[in-house]
């Protein structure tokens, strides 16, 4: 009975068969993209503001998979993750014993801290495609500002190397200033910072190479994107649409120089340079050389150039009287401008220990305002995120249970 059960199971695919034949799928190619479409629909709406129990439910599970797929992966690389346990045990025994390395293993221990804040800032400002937090805006442009408005007032850049302390204090002499020797100021952090940049690019990069040698196709949505871009090529499309075709045939011809090219400048398709690379298997040091020479040297200095002219002396005082000269609202909107650059200055004069005015301009307490309000946007935007990765495993996982 159990051989005539199975003999009576084969007609009945070869008839599902047929029907697929015939045009008369069970699931179509049609249903299906329509299923996808409607599954992303559904994920769309899984955010902190709309279903805010279920969104911190799902991020707190697809986050327990995720440290469990990290520690799995640490796991079969024990030996190395030995390996650098017995040199970090053997660094805090160098770094707790008393001796005269002591002053320059705290050199070592500020500059490598201060590299690393950097870096991470330039990690977050690349990760998500655009989508990260803007840390150039939030950190390093008001970093390299404050520094060429101090310059410039004090007449030196000899104030304390970075980390700086609480506030910059001007020295007791005056020196030579010009625009290289505010580029040499600031060099260190802004290279480590389009340095960070460069790294958050290698997670797209790894992705797409991953997919196209294993032929798979992966869960990320940016990288079927990318693929229906390719698949689009020749048909009409928006003017973005047809810049990042551009970009991409740039640096699937060129290689080395296009995609240096490209991370060179403040170029938002630069976004998608990642897949691009990695779907077209270009090797991992001509695509990571390129965009860490393009972004941590030619692109910063290129930034690091329209800051620093942007707030020498005399742009600012020219930008604040042209403020003043707003119609109706000009006076009102200078005073505070006006008020929060001569507290400035004056705090660049006053020797640590002494009296130094506390009084808040209220630009100083909106910028703070903009900037936490910004990392708790970032912040949700990856709660979001994660809980919506985990819908999707939901839905592939209902999906595949459905067709078996």
């Amino acid at each position: 009975m159990a051989e005539c059960g199975a003999a009576g199971e084969l007609p009945q695919r070869r008839v599902g068969a047929k029907e697929q034949q015939n045009g008369e799928p069970i699931d179509s190619e049609l249903a299906v993209d329509e299923r996808k479409q409607r599954d992303r629909e559904e994920r769309e709406t899984l955010v902190l503001w709309k279903k805010p129990l279920l969104t911190l439910h799902y991020f707190t599970l697809e986050l327990l998979i995720t440290l469990k797929g990290w520690i799995c992966r640490l796991w079969q690389q024990r030996q190395t993750v030995f390996g650098l346990l017995i040199l970090l045990i053997l660094l805090s025994i160098v770094y707790r014993i008393e001796g005269t390395h002591q002053k320059y293993v705290r050199y070592m221990e500020k500059k490598t801290l201060w590299c690393a804040y950097w870096v991470g800032l330039g990690i977050l400002s690349s990760v998500g495609l655009g989508t990260g937090l803007h840390t150039f805006l939030l950190y390093l442009g008001p970093h390299i500002a404050s520094v060429t408005l101090a310059a410039y007032e004090c007449g030196s850049v000899d104030f304390p190397e970075p980390p700086y302390p609480d506030q910059i204090v001007c020295p007791q002499h005056e020196g030579s200033i010009s625009l290289w020797t505010i580029i040499s100021k600031v060099r260190l952090e802004a290279c480590m910072w389009g340095a960070g940049t460069a790294i958050g690019e290698l997670p797209p990069y790894f992705m797409a190479r991953a997919a196209r040698l294993s032929g798979a196709e992966p869960d990320d949505e940016d990288y079927q994107k990318f693929e229906e871009m390719l698949d689009q090529t020749e048909s009409a499309q928006d003017f973005a649409s047809r810049a990042k075709v551009a970009v991409q045939k740039l640096i699937q011809k060129v290689g080395f120089l296009g995609i240096l090219a490209c991370a060179s400048i403040p170029n938002p398709l630069f976004d998608l340079a990642g897949i691009t690379c990695g779907h077209f298997l270009v090797p991992f040091w001509t695509f990571f050389g390129a965009t860490l020479i393009g972004k941590a040297v030619i692109k910063m200095h290129i930034q690091k150039l329209f800051v620093i002219i942007t707030f020498s002396r005399h742009i600012v005082e020219q930008m604040v009287s042209l403020i003043g000269a707003v119609p109706l609202l000009g006076a009102a909107l200078q005073k505070p401008f006006r008020e929060y650059l001569e507290a400035q200055k004056a705090k660049l004069h006053h020797l640590r220990g002494e009296g130094i005015p506390t009084e808040e301009n209220w630009l100083s307490w909106l910028f703070e305002k903009v900037v936490v309000i910004m990392v708790c946007f970032f912040v949700c935007s990856i709660v979001n995120s994660m809980a919506q990765s985990y819908a999707k495993r939901k839905q592939q996982k209902y999906s595949e249970s459905k067709t078996e």
